[in-house]
């Protein structure tokens, strides 16, 4: 599932969030947490001309994006804000929007004019705006989490921040909790052994070892507990590092969980870890399988709303 990594867009996690459409008759439906079908290639004639953004809302228009230096991309000027966008042809049915980090692309039919493509862009100009402020907004928020590796730096973990702390007197990382949280400072510090001479490469290895370590125990749990539930069985449960997705469920039951969890609050975890667990009973998003997930799960929508826009420290 978006990786979670911290750079990640919006697009990569929503394989874990949106439904996918049924699959087709005699096919045999996406395991785990692929990403919807594409749509058919087969040319069709030009009767209309449907435009699908990823979602449609009324908001507030923000200010426009600039160009992303080195992209080539087009203009069009809609009231007072100039959209900036990459233009690509492709064998569709119909125009597509997506917004990442570079900026707006657009994905139009080959018979498409640009007539036409300017049309959908200033109708789609409020939702367009808005998307591309969210994701300047959450640029941004990813620039703020890049974690300065040195003696008394700060990063998540389980949803709380940890100090971490070079200690020569420990033999191996120690986290200390504070029975109460006092004003100001975090409740959690993490005391390394190492000299008060190691390098930001030294704390990043022991920091990233033993968050690893802390990940692999915490599923361990959660699997067992939420197994237990589900009626499944978890032959292996391996940890992942990939850049698009949080997890991941096999047929062989053989499950895959982005350590980078680890970072975000327990309820967070839990999501996860249910719902790849679900796939070992509905593999597909279909109805039933959202249903097994709000068995062990109830009320878990809000809960995935906060991790569809989680920023990860970049660890770096």
């Amino acid at each position: 599932m978006p990786r979670p990594s911290h750079a990640d867009t919006p697009g990569l996690q929503l394989s874990l969030f949106d439904s996918p459409p049924e699959p087709t008759a005699g096919k045999t439906p996406a395991v785990g947490l692929s990403a919807p079908p594409t749509p058919p290639t087969r040319p069709t004639p030009k009767p209309t001309l449907p435009v699908v953004p990823a979602a449609q809302a009324d908001a507030p228009t923000p200010p426009s994006l600039a160009p992303t230096p080195g992209r080539s991309t087009r203009s069009l000027l809609v009231g007072e804000h100039r959209i900036h966008y990459e233009l690509r042809r492709a064998r569709r049915r119909s125009i597509g929007f997506t917004i990442g980090p570079d900026g707006l692309t657009v994905s139009a039919p080959r018979w498409v004019g640009q007539g036409d493509i300017e049309g959908a862009l200033r109708e789609k100009a409020t939702w367009i705006l808005r998307k591309l402020h969210e994701q300047n907004e959450r640029q941004r928020r990813v620039q703020a989490a890049r974690v300065q590796w040195r003696d008394g730096t700060t990063l998540p973990y389980l949803g709380e921040p940890v100090v971490v702390v070079i200690d020569p007197r420990v033999t191996e990382p120690t986290l200390n909790t504070r029975g109460e949280a006092l004003p100001g400072l975090p409740r959690l510090t993490l005391h390394l052994p190492l000299p008060q001479w190691a390098t930001p490469e030294q704390l990043r290895d022991v920091v990233q070892s033993w968050l690893q370590r802390q990940a692999r125990q915490l599923f361990e749990q959660r699997c067992a507990h939420f197994a237990a539930q589900l009626g499944v069985r978890v032959k292996r449960l391996r940890l992942s590092s990939a850049q698009t997705r949080w997890g991941s469920a096999s047929v062989d039951g053989t499950i895959r969980l982005n350590w980078r969890l680890i970072h975000c609050a327990p309820a967070m975890v839990d999501y996860v870890v249910a719902h790849e667990l679900a796939h070992l009973r509905e593999m597909n998003h279909s109805p039933a399988f959202w249903d097994v997930v709000r068995a062990v799960l109830p009320g878990f929508e809000p809960v995935r709303e906060r991790l569809r826009h989680e920023v990860l420290p970049s660890l770096e």
